[in-house]
């Protein structure tokens, strides 16, 4: 071993987790050798793996979920251990990370096979696969809370099984990390908080190379079309804040067009159609297919107002910051942030670039929605605020230092630039 070496895992596709991304992107131009081991299952992804994999320097190594035939004693096992941690009578870290993911074992021996100094995990099987593949090698490891895991399921009796084995998964492993990150300040209160252990905030931000050349100018701005909404996410479906802007859309004196980009959930784009139709703005939401991760920035540069409808219930909703409001910023596109409690401490940082909101009153949000475009001047100047926010503040030009000093200690190779991509 040459001392240079650091490994980064996941469950599902890299194309759906720019944050891991981004830290493989980092660690390479840092001068360290970057593997990254990430899981497959869901085909309309797959493309945009391939895309993304392409253009990068590092060796990805895919693992997928085999044969249909094969999967069934891990579907098995998965169910089982499932059952045995949520009623209490197994609580190993193997069985709850199996518990959360068919994929986990395959993870680890994946993970286990590519030699390196630090393991660095992303959401809980990741965690569990870099433990695994640390202990094998004798090294550290770490972890990327994205999310409170655990506050990711209510505080309801028939979540609380799992819940608590969730915490037992996280406390047993995270008091033996090296490396900790969260992505929001109240994330990385909730860490340490519940176990002690405070992780550096990381932010979902976003590189500058992805960002349009210039501010753009709408075609509302210049008088050529409606004002349009935007929102993104890897599947549009219920509880995520759009059933509450369409009703407020519904009484705005200004006829906005919401904009939706993913993959609409089972029966969720007739659902949600319907409710336009009720609202009376049938015909107002276009529907766009996922796109590539490094397109997102400049996809949402066109639109008017960026909308992050997070809720307060699960309480990771509440106290998450996702790559929403970042790509919004980026691409100089203001923000619509509802009423959450890392939501209201962003939009004090945001100044003019964020506009909070409360879903519960669609009256009121109509009316704010209507202030905000009604005056083109002043909307002129919130584009710009934003540009500035994304240009010299949130960043990840800026914010991968604080990642790449949470990595810390490893010996480094000269740095280099992102070149050729090399995958398996």
């Amino acid at each position: 071993m040459t001392g240079r070496a650091v490994c980064l895992i996941g469950p599902g596709h890299v194309a759906s987790n720019p944050r891991l991304v981004k830290e493989a992107d980092a660690l390479h131009a840092a001068g360290f050798r970057v593997r990254v081991v990430s899981g497959t299952s869901h085909p309309l992804v797959e493309p945009l793996d391939q895309a993304l994999l392409v253009s990068r320097p590092w060796r990805a190594v895919r693992v997928t979920l085999g044969s249909r035939w094969g999967r069934v004693p891990r579907v098995a096992r998965q169910r089982v251990s499932a059952g045995l941690v949520c009623r209490g009578w197994v609580r190993t870290p193997a069985a709850v990370a199996w518990s959360e993911s068919e994929l986990v074992g395959r993870l680890a021996r994946a993970a286990s096979a590519e030699p390196a100094d630090l393991y660095i995990g992303h959401y809980l099987p990741g965690l569990y696969a870099a433990w695994k593949a640390a202990r094998r090698h004798g090294v550290a490891f770490g972890f990327d809370a994205e999310d409170s895991h655990v506050d990711e399921l209510p505080d309801a009796p028939e979540h609380r099984g799992r819940r608590a084995a969730r915490e037992s998964l996280e406390r047993a492993l995270l008091a033996g990390c090296s490396h900790l990150t969260a992505a929001s300040p109240l994330i990385a209160d909730a860490y340490e908080r519940r176990y002690g252990k405070r992780p550096a905030t990381v932010l979902n931000v976003f590189p500058l190379s992805e960002a349009p050349a210039d501010l753009v100018s709408t075609p509302y701005q210049k008088g050529e079309g409606p004002p349009t909404l935007y929102w993104f996410s890897q599947t549009i479906g219920p509880g995520r804040g759009l059933e509450a802007v369409v009703a407020a859309m519904g009484r705005m004196r200004v006829s906005a067009v919401l904009h939706l980009l993913g993959i609409p959930a089972d029966g969720y784009r007739q659902r949600l159609e319907a409710h336009a139709a009720d609202s009376g703005v049938r015909g107002r939401i276009i529907w766009h297919a996922p796109a590539a991760p490094g397109e997102m920035v400049r996809r949402a540069a066109g639109f008017d107002l960026g909308l992050a409808l997070e809720l307060t219930e699960p309480v990771n909703r509440a106290l998450c910051l996702t790559n929403k409001v970042f790509t919004y910023l980026l691409a100089g596109v203001p923000v619509v942030l509802s009423r959450t409690p890392a939501q209201q401490w962003l939009a004090g940082e945001l100044g003019d670039a964020g506009l909070l909101i409360d879903l519960t009153a669609p009256a009121v949000v109509a009316e704010r929605l209507d202030a905000t475009l009604g005056d083109r001047e002043q909307f002129a100047a919130q584009r710009a605020a934003a540009w500035r926010l994304g240009r010299e503040r949130f960043n990840w030009d800026a914010e991968q230092s604080v990642f790449l000093a949470s990595v810390g200690g490893l010996p480094r190779a000269a740095p280099t630039s992102l070149s050729r991509c090399v995958s398996s």
